[in-house]
């Protein structure tokens, strides 16, 4: 009975034991918790992944409390080696602009640089503001407040929409900046990808920011927005993947890099690498490399249908070497 109880114990510590954890961005939470899926069928191999932010997975894999963090704000190579970490991009997706307006469907919506960072800043406060109206003279756009709604937690959405916003916004860059959390001027605040979605979804007459994939789920309109050349654009498979397909990986550097206002025809500017964060010497540090490795082998079919882009090949190709180097694969 001995022997039983003891085995018992041992391989319940052992399926425990097996169990990944990882935690962070909302970003790619989708598209994650669909690999995690696939992945466990494949193998038997179980992943936990937690939504919580950006800054909650970067505060988590600091701390040593979870196996891998997530974050859409890639580390500097200085804090990456303070902590004793490694990082890498998974796949790119588009940040989209939501809005709930009666009668106006996804697309309808025109957005210029100025009026998103007067919108954002509390400067333009009415649906039927002149300047809205100037590039939506067939829109009924109503006489009402704006409800604006923002992230309440620390995110990597939040750092590449603030940053996004710093690039094309002189007065927000000066006023406010960027970062995972900053101090909006106005608006009420949502935690995560989802709750934004969610606060938007319930409530008439509101903007918002949120990951494409929450925008397609909860069947949300997304404005069109200004390229580099000024041109309108909205997010899909062709303007992301022109945005990301340039992109200059540098292992290095540990991949930072950012998508932001990419140059080039039909490029959607709002588009952000998200990223892993793995402790170098972690006890399970091989087997989350054996999972992210096996949802670059299987899981491209998959984001695409969540609105991803994957990574091309010789961006895998080259964070393989990247792990070999640090004796992780």
């Amino acid at each position: 009975m001995k022997k039983l109880l003891v085995l018992i114990l041992t391989t319940l510590t052992l399926n425990a034991s097996s169990v990944i954890s990882g935690a962070g961005a909302s970003f790619p939470a989708h598209i994650y918790m669909s690999w995690t899926k696939s992945y466990e069928k494949a193998t038997g191999n179980k992943i936990n992944y937690q939504s919580i932010g950006s800054g909650g997975g970067i505060k988590q894999i600091k701390m040593g409390t979870i196996d891998f963090g997530g974050s859409d704000e890639p580390l500097t190579p200085q804090e990456l080696s303070k902590y004793n970490l490694l990082q890498f991009p998974t796949l790119s997706g588009a940040i989209v602009i939501v809005y709930h307006l009666d009668g106006i469907k996804d697309g309808q919506l025109k957005l210029s640089n100025e009026v998103i960072s007067d919108i954002f800043l509390g400067n333009i406060t009415k649906w039927n503001d002149a300047k809205i109206l100037k590039d939506n003279p067939t829109l009924n756009l109503p006489a009402t407040n704006i409800e604006l709604i923002h992230r309440s937690d620390g995110s990597g959405t939040t750092y590449n929409f603030t940053l996004y916003l710093s690039e094309i916004s002189k007065i927000w860059k000066d006023k406010i900046g960027y970062g995972k959390a900053i101090s909006w001027p106005i608006g009420t605040g949502a935690k995560g990808n989802e709750g934004v979605s969610a606060l938007v979804k319930q409530t008439k007459n509101s903007i918002g920011y949120v990951e494409l994939s929450y925008k397609e789920q909860m069947n949300l309109n997304a404005a069109q927005i200004q390229d580099v050349q000024k041109e309108w654009v909205s997010a899909n498979k062709e303007s992301i993947s022109n945005a990301s397909k340039n992109a200059k990986w540098d292992k290095k550097a540990d991949f930072s890099t950012s998508l932001l206002n990419q140059k080039g025809k039909n490029t959607y500017p709002l588009v952000s690498a998200t990223f892993i964060l793995l402790p170098k010497n972690g006890k399970n540090a091989i087997e989350s490399i054996k999972f992210f490795d096996y949802a670059f082998k299987n899981g491209d079919k998959e984001a695409l249908k969540m609105g991803f882009i994957p990574l091309p090949e010789k961006t895998k190709e080259l964070i393989r070497e990247y792990w070999k180097e640090n004796k992780l694969y």
